[in-house]
């Protein structure tokens, strides 16, 4: 093992990580400093987590509140691009993920680590995404990933590695699903879902409603951008955290948000997930309204060119790279129309825009009636139809000649 003298580890408190602080003491001989990022994934999941560490052996726990972060400078952004992954997939581990890295390799700088880790698998994204943004911000610093080194291969061998060592946890070797949280969502995978001919159960889903057991009675939310940015709900001016955890309130009561899909990972495998994002569901779809009202043709088609490259700029963890700069700022240009109402109908997990309004509204009644009116000369259009259509016209000639 290389040589270093004191790793800052990407530490939740579950069963991975309590292994991993007791074994990179062991095979690498050095201090470890847990790291934990609070991205709204509640307070449970982060209650006696310091003193959780410290008991797996960690000198210090370093617990970081990123929420606002989070949620105003890696959400809102990505809403700009209307990115979705694969046509379904909001991608809320993904954004969780370069802000997260960021903040372990700044409590690195802090306390003159020479290393970092993480307890992500040699099977998935994260781990891609992870030492992506430690290339980018921290091309000195070592990385050691736990699971790409020691020999063990499941729950039960890190059961017993801590068991030998007189560690203790909560983790037992049942455990059905792994799950992740954060502010915008909750994913789910394993168990059951291993199987995709296999429909998820009703204890898969813990964030929101049954839709088949939501509210009979419809609930409308009315959301207000300027900018691109959401400032209110329902006239009630918040900060972007604090509007999202309203979102997924009003959302998760009424089943909105859950999706059930298979995802082609970036190491090359396909996964089967469930996933709850009820605020960001409205909340996306909501902006998108809007862009609806405020883009033409050609501006709207270019930002959903910029959505589908960003869904895999962000998917395959490239937020620290020039493309991700472009991309951003392409939409952010796009973003500055985006400014207005939108009221959404919530109703047996289904979010529908019913009312939009913008002062940068490109809609004319005047110009879509089909009443009469006095500014479009429905004889013009024959002229138009001629030339959009002339190199077909062209091309059919030739062959008939």
């Amino acid at each position: 093992m290389q040589n270093v003298k004191k790793i800052v580890l990407a530490y939740s408190g579950g069963l991975d990580t309590s292994a991993i602080i007791p074994w990179l003491k062991e095979n690498y001989g050095c201090e470890v400093v847990a790291f934990a990022a609070d991205v709204g994934q509640g307070e449970e999941e982060l209650e006696g987590l310091h003193e959780k560490a410290i008991a797996s052996g960690a000198s210090e726990c370093h617990i970081v509140d990123l929420k606002e972060e989070f949620v105003s400078e890696y959400i809102y952004p990505t809403i700009t691009t209307g990115a979705v992954y694969e046509g379904e997939y909001l991608l809320g581990t993904s954004m969780a993920r370069p802000v997260i890295a960021k903040a372990q390799v700044e409590v690195a700088r802090k306390v003159g680590a020479d290393a970092l880790s993480h307890g992500c698998t040699g099977k998935g994204n994260d781990q891609v995404r992870f030492e992506s943004t430690f290339a980018a911000l921290a091309p000195d610093l070592k990385v050691i990933a736990p699971w790409r080194e020691w020999d063990m291969v499941s729950r039960e061998d890190l059961l017993a590695y801590l068991a030998e060592r007189n560690i203790k946890t909560t983790a037992s070797a049942t455990k059905i699903y792994s799950r992740d949280a954060n502010a915008w969502h909750i994913s789910h995978e394993g168990g059951e879902l291993e199987d995709p001919w296999q429909e998820p159960s009703k204890q898969v889903w813990t964030m929101t409603v049954d839709p088949e057991e939501a509210p009979d009675t419809p609930e409308r939310v009315t959301l207000s951008f300027n900018e691109g940015k959401l400032t209110h709900v329902n006239d009630e001016a918040l900060s972007p955290y604090q509007a999202l955890v309203k979102l997924n309130t009003l959302a998760s009561a009424h089943g909105v948000g859950r999706i059930d899909i298979v995802e082609n990972r970036l190491v090359g495998m396909k996964s089967r997930g469930c996933y709850e994002t009820p605020g960001g569901t409205v909340l996306l779809k909501a902006y998108k309204a809007l862009e609806t009202m405020v883009l033409d043709k050609a501006a709207l088609k270019y930002r959903e060119q910029i959505g589908l490259e960003f869904s895999h700029v962000m998917y395959d963890g490239r937020w620290f790279t020039a493309l991700n700069d472009a991309l951003l700022a392409g939409a952010a240009s796009f973003a500055q129309k985006v400014t207005g109402d939108i009221v959404v109908k919530l109703y047996k997990g289904q979010a529908t825009v019913t009312q939009r309004r913008s002062p940068n509204s490109l809609y004319s009644e005047d110009f879509a009636t089909f009443g009469a009116d006095d500014v479009y000369d429905q004889k013009h259009a024959e002229g138009f139809i001629r030339l959009f259509s002339l190199s077909s016209r062209i091309n059919a000639l030739k062959q008939q000649g």
